[in-house]
């Protein structure tokens, strides 16, 4: 009898659940199938009409078929009530250099308010795909219109369940209020990142009336203020706040640290924040994680953060912090990870500061005016995972020695002397990473053997001959340095074993003679930077056995010949940047429709734009100035679309990610060359032009009115042609234009007034 229950409620409710229990296995059989509910259908059906399907994410999302079986769909076990709606896209596309934001394959078109709103969901998870809007319908109200256009229609609201929202990475879609959420009140988890918010200022007060909200990521969402003003936010239950990568310009506001629920985690780093921290932080007692890095923040770094003894990740970095570290930072005994490089400290650090760190794994510190002063006997109480000091010197810290798990170690601001056979190299020949960046270093690397799979040597005043590598290196960089003589030590040496490297950067060095023909072994090689030294000769055909390569750097040198064709099979090919030598020949036009940049510039190529080039719709730098091309501006060229619609992309090179600079600006300079006819119209419609340089050429006509649609368009040069006519009054629209010539034309008429002009 001890294992029944107690009292006679609760034995009554177990034998009803029986009871229903063996009802519904007489009914549907031991093997019953739930069944969608149709109002869940029906949303979801118009959720998918309203949606742009080109990979059919969605197939299985027929009306003939049980919806709680479709892609994507979570039903409940017992109501099958729809209760989950997972349906993140995957985006990354490629390897290595060629990962890129590749979203044909994701959904697009609009979110219906509805979805949010259905009655029993309480997960939706639609990040990454490349919705545009979110839209009210028949479903809601016939008063009900775009969200993402104004205010929000109140009429329209209706509670939900919505526990978990990530509508993250919709790069281009639009909300202009955050008014909506107000009806899904038991949000715990919102995640927007990616999503321009900056027509939000409320968003503070907004958010703060979900009282269940405990995770808020609003990540890269252009944001500009937190409301500096407000003294008290009514978050009760906050405890992850992400605000990482806006545009957040003002000093840390009171309400953030007068927030009395129990916050963890807060993420403020890379935007404009500026002032000063409190000296008091009494609400942060359980607080772990605090990033302030890539601000404008100064003053001293507070006492009070050494009392906070849960803090685990602490990161200062790249801001204008002064005065010395305090010691009380020693007492921070749950530290793993402590990041203070690139600041304006002064005074001395040692041993004193690090005296409980047991836990450290992370020790980055650096400013100019530091002074490090260790007791050579010392040995730390903590095992690092990485290290990154500065200034240092004429030796790194004799502690280094200790440190057993070491995967990452850095200097900068230093001054090295290592004799040849030095037994430091042979220390980080044990180490992953290795970053030694604006240091002096003096030392002949020609006979060091390298072995870090990630090496970062720039901007050292590195002299000698080039070192070895061994294969474990996969990134090997040592640009701006004055390293000298020929590439075959590093090329040719050891052409038994296949090489992993994927990125190579030798740019801005004083390097001599010719390519060599050793590529067989570099087949993994995405990446490719040579520029800006004294190489020479032809490129040789066996480069076109690099497959992978993604992006080629020559520029600034003195090779000629033509661009082998056997670069044809370079398939990955997004970047091929020549500039400033003696190529001749055609212009290459067998670069893959992805290709993002074509730099030609100050070389003899000579011949007609082809229409392949066009067909490179996403190319973004067009720069074939000052050659010897000659006939007409294709008419074609606005088949470029990444010249009239912008998009946003992520590049990724081995361990190095960043926003992809070539999206980042619009360029097409055909100046200096043999250029004749009339600028066609479709030239125009790149919308998404920053640059337009067609001066020193033949061209004629007029101008057409169409150049107003250029809003972008920040430099415009048509100088040093035979144009004729008057200056379009369209011209005025070009509100960010900040360099204009039209000088040396026939043109009549006076210039029109605007912004610019």
């Amino acid at each position: 009898m001890d294992s029944f229950p107690s009292n006679f409620k609760q034995a009554s409710i177990l034998a009803w659940s029986l009871c229903a229990i063996m009802f519904t296995t007489c009914i549907h059989g031991s093997d019953s199938k739930i069944h969608c509910n149709e109002k869940d259908k029906q949303i979801l059906l118009n959720f998918k009409n309203g949606a742009i399907d080109l990979s059919g994410l969605l197939s299985t999302w027929s009306s003939q078929q049980d919806c709680c079986h479709w892609y994507g769909v979570v039903c409940h076990n017992f109501t099958s009530r729809v209760t989950q709606l997972n349906l993140p896209c995957s985006f990354i596309n490629g390897y290595g250099y060629n990962n890129f934001i590749d979203k044909s394959h994701c959904l697009s078109g609009d979110i219906p308010i509805s979805l949010l709103q259905m009655e029993f969901l309480e997960h939706l998870d639609l990040s990454n795909h490349d919705f545009l809007a979110m839209t009210y319908n028949s479903m809601n109200s016939p008063s009900c219109h775009n969200l993402s256009l104004g205010n929000l229609p109140y009429p329209c609201e209706k509670s939900s369940s919505l526990h978990y929202l990530d509508l993250s990475g919709n790069l281009n879609l639009l909300i202009h209020n955050l008014k909506w959420h107000s009806s899904a009140s038991s949000l715990k988890y919102i995640d927007l990142s990616g999503i321009d918010l900056r027509t939000e200022t409320n968003w503070v007060q907004l958010m703060a009336m979900l009282p269940s909200l405990s995770e808020l990521y609003l990540v890269d969402c252009h944001l500009d203020n937190m409301s500096p003003s407000l003294h008290f936010a009514n978050f009760t239950a906050l405890e992850v706040l992400d605000l990482s990568v806006n545009a957040i310009h003002s000093e840390v506001p009171n309400w953030l640290f007068n927030l009395t629920c129990d916050i963890s985690y807060i993420y403020l780093d890379n935007n404009l924040l500026r002032g000063e921290l409190p000296k008091a932080m009494p609400n942060f007692q359980v607080l772990k994680y605090l990033i302030l890095s890539n601000n404008d923040l100064n003053g001293p770094i507070p006492d009070c953060l050494g009392k906070l003894e849960h803090l685990t990740y602490l990161d200062f970095s790249s801001n204008l912090f002064s005065g010395p570290l305090p010691i009380n930072i020693g007492n921070l005994s749950s530290l793993v990870a402590f990041k203070a490089t690139s600041n304006y400290f002064t005074g001395v650090v040692s041993e004193k500061h690090f005296t409980n760190l047991s836990n450290l794994k992370f020790l980055f510190v650096e400013s100019p005016d530091i002074i490090f002063d260790f007791d050579l006997h010392w040995i730390p109480p903590f095992q690092l995972d990485g290290v990154f000091l500065g200034p240092v010197g004429p030796k790194p810290p004799q502690w280094l020695c200790t440190q057993t798990s070491l995967k990452s170690l850095g200097f900068a601001n230093s001054k090295f002397s290592f004799e040849t056979g030095d037994k430091f190299w042979s220390f980080v020949s044990k180490i992953e990473l290795l970053q030694l960046v604006g240091n002096s270093i003096d030392g002949d690397l020609s006979n060091v053997l390298l072995n870090s799979s990630f090496i970062q040597l720039s901007s050292n005043n590195l002299k000698g001959g080039l070192p070895r590598l061994s294969s474990s290196v996969r990134v090997f960089m040592v640009d701006n340095n004055s390293l000298s003589g020929s590439m075959v030590p590093l090329l040719c040496r050891n052409m038994d074993r296949r090489s992993n490297l994927e990125y190579l950067d030798m740019s801005n060095n004083k390097l001599s003679g010719g390519l060599t023909d050793c590529w067989t072994n570099w087949k993994s090689l995405l990446h490719i930077s040579i520029g800006n030294n004294d190489l020479s000769g032809k490129i040789p055909p066996s480069m076109g056995l690099l497959k992978n390569l993604t992006s080629l750097h020559f520029h600034e040198n003195n090779f000629s010949g033509g661009i082998p064709l056997s670069l044809q099979n370079c398939h990955s090919l997004l970047i091929l940047n020549v500039r400033e030598n003696r190529f001749s020949g055609s212009i290459p036009n067998w670069l893959p429709h992805k290709a993002r940049a074509l730099q030609l510039r100050s070389n003899q190529f000579a011949g007609t734009i082809s229409p392949q080039i066009c067909q490179m719709h996403s190319l973004t730098i067009l720069d074939f100035a000052d050659n010897r091309i000659s006939g007409h501006i294709p008419s074609y060229i606005n088949n470029i679309t990444a010249m009239v619609v912008h998009v946003r992309s992520v590049i990724a090179i081995g361990y190095i990610f960043y926003i992809d600079d070539w999206n980042l600006i619009r360029i097409v300079d055909l100046s200096s060359n043999d250029l004749l006819g009339t600028m066609p119209a479709q030239m125009f419609s790149l919308t998404e032009l920053h640059s337009l340089n067609l001066s020193h050429n033949q061209i004629v006509g007029k101008i057409p009115k169409e150049i107003g649609n250029m809003r972008e368009l920040e430099s415009l040069d048509l100088s040093r042609n035979q144009l004729s006519g008057e200056i379009p009054e369209s011209m005025s629209n070009l509100s960010f234009l900040s360099y204009l010539n039209l000088s040396f034309n026939n043109l009549t008429g006076k210039i029109s007034s605007g912004t610019q002009l």
